[in-house]
């Protein structure tokens, strides 16, 4: 129960910060501090930067001081910022509480999964990572909703709604989970490194969202992306021959692993772009409420947990490749419906509900069945580190996804920028059709036992039980699929 309130919390968040988006800019010029479309993109993409470049250091933290201690660390930091967000005067403020939220959620991540692992038996491990993963469904189902809600008082209260669950949480997990043993000593990873994604992915996100303004040849945008450049590399030079890097990119070499995180970066990007262009869309084009948006999205994060538990058998007997390609299918075709079927005028049955039900069934077959490929591909001692390295990637892509379309929309929105729209969705769909190209590699292929130092203990046939240990050695993995 302490798990899932946790990542109900995280979950929840992302729904209702996106709903809320257009009020927050709406908010601060009404209090003298106007704010384009790319400035409040930082209130989404601090708090993915941070993450991606955090889950790493987090999960291995929890394998030196126990997910116990780390797991509730992120629970006190996610809900005092959550304050800090509520109160924030100014964008600046906020977009820094942001930061500090996804502190937060960096430490509740990669543990909550190991948590919840730990205390079921092997055979039940992969309904349990898929369950778990239905649980940021069930945040997504009602997010919109419950965000509509909150911005109709005050954008202000859906970080003010974290409050009651995260002290909730915290004092059920002070009860009943258990102390875990450390179980590896030295020193953390490398922080140099988590500074240099972060600043990689930082730079090249602000290139691309300053660009339309700035012109993609001055000095300012091609500056940006030179240090995009230049940090990337030496983050994956330090990487590959520092002694503790920040992401143990030699776990790469099980190709199953490598095929699963590929697949979760492109359907990230993807998601990324369908979210918030539907917020802009219902209330910037259509000039609907956040309420009234965030009723007509329920119908793709509700359908997300149930197709994802229906789906359960059909994951038993075929392995995830099947279900990865319908579901990336299925998420393309909602991405194509609305840019054929797109309407000026408010079409809500004709336009955006087929999309809607097309993207929830395609979110619940591919990407809790992603996580679970990566997750369940591991060794046992590298699943923290592993599956904090699938979703760190996650976290960047879909900071990216976010650019990709502020990029596109510019400071145009509604309906004078169908155009721009249309592209974004056009772009979501390829990159979904991409992502079932994974699971088609993921066919048959077996466990790779070779790729990573121990899996040879761990290999098994092509629907692979989870290389996560017992209670008592538990090990982490991160973040939920439904988000």
């Amino acid at each position: 129960m302490v798990v899932v309130l946790a990542v109900f919390m995280t979950n929840l968040d992302l729904w209702i910060v996106n709903v809320a988006l257009p009020s927050m800019g709406a908010g601060f010029a009404k209090g003298g501090h106007p704010a384009s479309l790319a400035s409040l993109s930082w209130v989404l993409n601090a708090y993915s930067i941070t993450l991606a470049a955090l889950l790493v250091v987090a999960g291995r933290l929890a394998d030196r001081i126990g997910q116990r201690q780390v797991f509730l660390a992120g629970i006190v930091v996610f809900t005092l910022a959550s304050i800090g967000c509520a109160l924030a005067p100014s964008l600046p403020l906020l977009v820094a509480a942001r930061v500090l939220q996804a502190i937060g959620a960096a430490a509740q991540l990669p543990t909550s999964l190991a948590l919840l692992m730990a205390s079921v038996p092997a055979s039940s491990r992969p309904a349990a990572a898929r369950g778990w993963a239905a649980v940021g469904g069930l945040a997504a189902a009602s997010g919109p909703v419950f965000g509509g809600l909150l911005v109709e008082v005050d954008w202000r209260w859906v970080f003010i709604v974290n409050v009651p669950i995260g002290v909730a949480a915290l004092a059920a997990g002070l009860r009943t989970l258990p102390r875990s043993a450390s179980r590896e000593s030295g020193p953390i990873p490398d922080v140099l490194g988590a500074v240099l994604v972060t600043v990689s992915v930082a730079t090249l996100t602000g290139a691309l969202v300053q660009a339309p303004g700035w012109g993609w040849g001055s000095a300012r945008t091609t500056g940006l992306l030179a240090v995009a450049v230049v940090s990337g590399a030496w983050f994956v030079r330090r990487s590959l021959h520092h002694h503790t890097p920040l992401m143990e990119l030699h776990l790469l070499r099980e190709s199953r692993f490598a095929i699963a995180s590929g697949g979760v970066a492109l359907f990230s990007v993807s998601f990324a772009i369908m979210l918030l262009s539907n917020v802009l869309w219902c209330q910037d084009a259509w000039h609907w409420s956040a309420l009234r948006t965030g009723l007509a999205m329920v119908p793709g994060p509700a359908l997300v947990p149930l197709v994802t538990v229906a789906s359960a058998r059909a994951m038993r007997r075929l392995g995830p490749g099947p279900l990865i390609v319908a579901g990336s299918i299925l998420f393309a075709a909602s991405m194509l419906w609305r840019v054929v079927f797109v309407a000026v005028r408010p079409d809500y049955l004709g336009d955006l509900f087929p999309s809607m039900v097309l993207g929830g069934a395609g979110v619940g077959l591919a990407m809790g069945t992603l996580v679970a490929a990566g997750v369940t591909s591991l060794p046992a001692h590298r699943s923290a580190t592993g599956s904090a390295l699938v979703n760190s990637n996650r976290q960047i892509a879909s900071a990216v996804g976010v650019a990709i379309l502020v990029t596109l929309l510019g400071s145009g929105v509604g309906t004078g920028a169908i155009h721009e729209f249309k592209v974004g969705w056009a772009i979501a769909a390829g990159l979904a059709a991409l992502c079932a190209g994974s699971g088609l590699m993921l066919m048959g292929r077996g466990r790779d036992s070779s790729a990573v130092p121990g899996a040879a203990a761990s290999s098994g046939p092509a629907v692979p039980e989870p290389a996560v240990p017992g209670p008592a050695v538990p090990e982490s993995a991160s973040q939920p699929a439904g988000a």
